[in-house]
């Protein structure tokens, strides 16, 4: 069988696993159900390159190293490591091992490597072709026409198979996390990484979290169907309490399965609109480009003039990857750029989304220059007063938050949400 049919036919292994709606499966049950899937891959003898979350993920990565460890080990010609992430700081032997569960020494994990993705160095891509301006067009339901260039990290098609290992979580650029989102951006070059945060943004956080079947979710799949090697997928229901479901097989498939379970175990349904929210950020979150889930996934919970206080004592950074691009820019709401068009143009698409994610729903008057954004953003972070101001952001300062009573404390209907960034919150009641 060719390597551009590998991903038919008898390549194509139905999702196998289990989730729970209510409490979370024993750590025995995770491990044997990994088990029980990569059992039916058609692994063996082949060189398998596992994609992998970075530590600003909920992930039991050091469990799941230990199953594909000792499931595929001996099966395989080699089991090596991809670190999916995206445009994110490259992790150094210290931040791998923890993330692992395992000593690294050079980038090696026992018999594995454990690599970083070098989004920054054109040399880690190989072209996989190109998506066409009337079929963008046609993905994206006529938001954006432009052909669009497909690169990947190229130890993609220097191994046999690829294997993700990762967990599903509602996103703000392409509804829910997981499956080919660590191709794209996971692994990608810049040009698509822009390319689909720009789509999201164009869309809206608001509108796209939570969602399953989005534009940016077709381009994705389209753009991973070109890549001729097989794809299987490993992939979790997870929070900081624990595993509620676990599939693994054909990566539609298994994300389909995830994806349905991921609403029910991350999204919080309220009777009605709060005016205030205090996201307590966990310190996985190191700089604001991350932690800003605090934002997304409450926004859609706060009522119009309501405000989000992100709290994170311990994030002195805007972001350490984009800061100078953040700092010219600001945190604006998507109209704004949209008015201003030819200003913004050259900058990454990615940069101008995160702006957009973070500043939310709005709207800008042209005529007067007036942004009007639907609720406020306040930073209660290691991020001083006066870069806060620059940036377009509200400042409190941290020293002066106290998280047991806040809510009580304030005007209006006000939340507390601890461990912030994996829970989504809505207002209404759960589909049928």
């Amino acid at each position: 069988m060719g390597r551009e049919d590998a991903t038919q036919g008898a390549e194509r292994v139905s999702a196998l696993g289990r989730g729970v709606v209510e409490g979370y499966l024993a750590a025995e049950e995770v491990a044997r159900l990994g088990a029980e899937g990569l059992a039916r891959l058609p692994l063996d003898g082949r060189r398998v390159l596992v994609l992998i979350p970075d530590g600003t993920r909920t992930m039991p990565m050091p469990l799941m190293f230990d199953v594909l460890e000792r499931e595929l080990g001996p099966r395989v010609a080699a089991l090596d490591f991809l670190v999916a992430l995206g445009t994110h700081m490259p992790m150094d032997d210290a931040h791998l091992g923890r993330l692992v569960g395992r000593t690294v020494t050079d980038g090696q994990a026992g018999r594995s490597r454990v690599f970083n993705h070098r989004w920054d160095d054109p040399a880690t891509f190989v072209d996989l072709g190109t998506i066409s301006a009337p079929e963008i067009a046609a993905l994206t339901q006529g938001r954006l026409e432009e052909a669009v260039p497909v690169s990947l990290n190229r130890k993609l098609v220097e191994y046999d198979h690829v294997l993700i290992c990762g967990p599903v979580f509602p996103h703000e650029v392409v509804g829910f996390s997981g499956g080919t989102k660590y191709l794209f951006p996971g692994v990608a070059a810049p040009a698509i990484i822009h390319f689909t945060h720009w789509l999201g943004a164009l869309i809206s956080s608001y509108e796209v979290i939570g969602t399953a079947e989005t534009p940016v979710r077709a381009v994705i799949d389209r753009a991973a169907s070109l890549l001729h090697t097989p794809v299987s997928l490993l992939a979790l229901v997870v929070s900081h309490d624990g595993v509620a479901g676990i599939f693994c097989g054909d990566t539609r498939e298994a994300w389909r399965e995830a994806a349905g379970l991921s609403p029910r175990r991350h999204i919080v349904w309220l009777d009605e609109p709060v005016d205030r929210v205090l996201a307590v950020m966990p310190r996985m979150y190191d700089d604001l480009w991350t932690a800003a889930k605090g934002m997304y996934k409450t926004e859609p919970a706060v009522a119009d003039g309501g405000e989000v206080v992100i709290y994170a004592p311990h994030v002195p950074e805007v972001s350490y990857v984009h800061g100078r691009l953040i700092d010219d820019v600001g945190y604006h709401c998507r109209d704004y750029f949209l008015a201003q068009w030819e200003r913004f143009r050259s900058y990454p698409g990615g940069i101008l989304a995160h702006s957009t994610h973070v500043k939310g729903l709005g709207t800008y008057d042209a005529a007067r220059a007036v942004e009007t954004p639907r609720i406020r953003v306040t930073l209660a972070t290691g991020i001083p007063r006066e870069r806060c101001a620059r940036i377009n952001l509200g400042y409190q300062d941290p020293t002066r938050v106290q998280i047991e009573g806040w809510a009580e404390a304030s005007p209006g209907r006000a939340m507390v949400v601890p461990h912030a960034g994996e829970m989504l919150y809505r207002v209404g009641r759960p589909p049928a």
